[in-house]
């Protein structure tokens, strides 16, 4: 049995699919599954065991400099003839319903069966995208998201970490947002983890998306990270820009809990199993709160993170601990 999944949205839409995956491999051992996902968002698959092969297409809104519109193109021609050579039985469209773009593709496959694509009254995205398997009769609840760091990655990131860090309390701080009502000022965030400092000797992974904030396809944090790195020169804080989704990855991978916006890194941190402290803005918080971890979401009646202060960050990340049981 081929089973072919397509999911070619964003970072943490694939995040929560990951338990329909889990779910596929556990009830059909012996069948291929492939996941059809884009350049961007692909990385968040690799070595995950439940997946046999996972294809990407590059979107044109994703395109670089020197690549072309038509060879875009040619190639994802390209990708459409070979999925069709391979013989697919099923193909699930993995999303809440159906996208026209993502039904032609599949129809372009020719497959036995196109499954998936209904709206199903569950709150959150990974219920939504897990219900479609009900045309297998595999039952909820789904699982928790899965997302695993490459081992090379993982010890290039630790080898980053001063020697004498060993053992410490290791907090992600995630200030990059692509929505302007997810994006936490940089004094906070100084604040936030002079605090956490202060009250439990914690040291500071710093990730952001690198770049100028002018970038016109992937605006960048670097000048804030900058600016909040030398305010916190008296702290023990490691500067992590992620130019690759898999080194973001495997950044998280080495922190106790993580402190974030909603947004893709705190789905991976999720995927990872790390207790999260996340802002909200304008977002569905029971759509896309962190699945299957341990989590304390703030959202402002306002739909600003801007304006959640300082105390009420410092006061959610305690009952995070004490959820989890840290010392």
């Amino acid at each position: 049995m081929k089973i072919l999944v397509i999911r070619r949205d964003n970072i943490g839409d694939l995040v929560c699919t990951t338990p329909l995956l889990a779910a596929l491999r556990q009830h059909f051992p012996q069948a291929w599954i492939g996941v059809l996902a884009n350049s961007y968002n692909a990385p968040v698959l690799a070595g995950n065991p439940d997946v046999d092969e996972v294809f990407a297409y590059r979107k044109a809104k994703h395109r670089e400099g020197g690549a072309g519109l038509l060879r875009t193109h040619a190639q994802r021609l390209g990708l459409i003839w070979r999925l069709r050579r391979m013989g697919i039985d099923d193909v699930i469209l993995a999303a809440p319903a159906h996208q026209p773009s993502a039904l032609r593709f599949a129809r372009l496959i020719r497959p036995r069966r196109v499954l998936g694509g209904c709206d199903s009254p569950l709150p959150h995205e990974a219920q939504k995208v897990f219900a479609a398997l009900s045309a297998y009769g595999l039952p909820g609840p789904a699982p928790a998201c899965r997302v695993l760091p490459q081992r090379p990655r993982l010890e290039h990131a630790r080898a980053r970490l001063p020697a004498d860090w060993a053992g410490r309390r290791l907090i992600g701080i995630h200030i990059s947002a692509r929505k302007p009502s997810q994006r936490w000022p940089e004094a906070r965030f100084i604040a936030l983890m002079e605090a956490l400092h202060r009250d439990c000797d914690a040291a500071f992974l710093l990730f952001w998306s690198p770049g100028p904030a002018d970038h016109p396809q992937h605006p960048g944090d670097d000048h804030k990270a900058r600016r909040i790195v030398d305010g916190c020169r008296a702290l023990p804080v490691a500067a992590m820009p992620t130019n690759e989704l898999g080194e973001l990855i495997a950044g998280l991978a080495l922190c106790d809990e993580v402190i974030c916006s909603d947004g893709g890194a705190m789905h991976i941190a999720a995927g990872l199993g790390k207790p999260i402290l996340c802002f909200f803005g304008q977002s569905s918080a029971a759509r896309w709160h962190p699945w299957g971890v341990p989590y304390e979401l703030l959202q402002k009646e306002s739909r600003q993170v801007s304006d959640i202060s300082v105390a009420e960050a410092l006061a959610a990340y305690q009952r995070l601990r004490q959820k989890t049981g840290a010392q």
